[in-house]
């Protein structure tokens, strides 16, 4: 790994990497609803039907070293929090893709970061898999963890 950051055209390269591949591929499958794309941040919404809960949005943002993503998991739960937050640690240790985490604002999210010099057409479809795993198969016990539905 460089320290330095990669040059313009490099970036460009990545950042065309990652466009044509959620905005052609991705955007066709059958299970996502919508891809979406902000040039000002810049920034790639892809937004996939669940089965354990309406819909769920990976956000991948593009910096200088790296695309970090996350998905808006649940909002900060009412009860239960110290059994919610020892419940997604513990998955934390099972991750592949993301990790759980606690925003600034006290909801609940999944995170993590690829290096650009990794990034490939295999590594974004390996984020997007584990990411939409992880969204379905936790979501629904954290709810009702968090929320105290048994």
């Amino acid at each position: 790994m460089s320290d330095e950051p990669l040059d313009a055209d490099a970036r460009r390269a990545i950042h065309d990497l990652v466009a044509a591949h959620l905005e052609g591929s991705v955007a066709h499958e059958a299970w996502v609803q919508t891809v979406e794309y902000d040039p000002a941040i810049p920034r790639w919404y892809v937004r996939f039907g669940c089965e354990g809960r309406d819909a769920a949005t990976i956000y991948f943002d593009l910096h200088q070293r790296t695309l970090r993503y996350e998905v808006y998991f649940l909002p900060d739960p009412p009860s239960n929090q110290l059994e919610l937050y020892r419940f997604l640690l513990q998955r934390n240790h099972e991750t592949y893709a993301a990790h759980f985490s606690i925003g600034p604002d006290g909801d609940v999210y999944l995170v993590g970061r690829v290096l650009l010099e990794h990034l490939g057409v295999a590594e974004l479809d390996r984020i997007i898999g584990g990411l939409y795993e992880l969204v379905e198969r936790w979501f629904q016990p954290a709810i009702r963890i968090g929320y105290g539905i048994r």
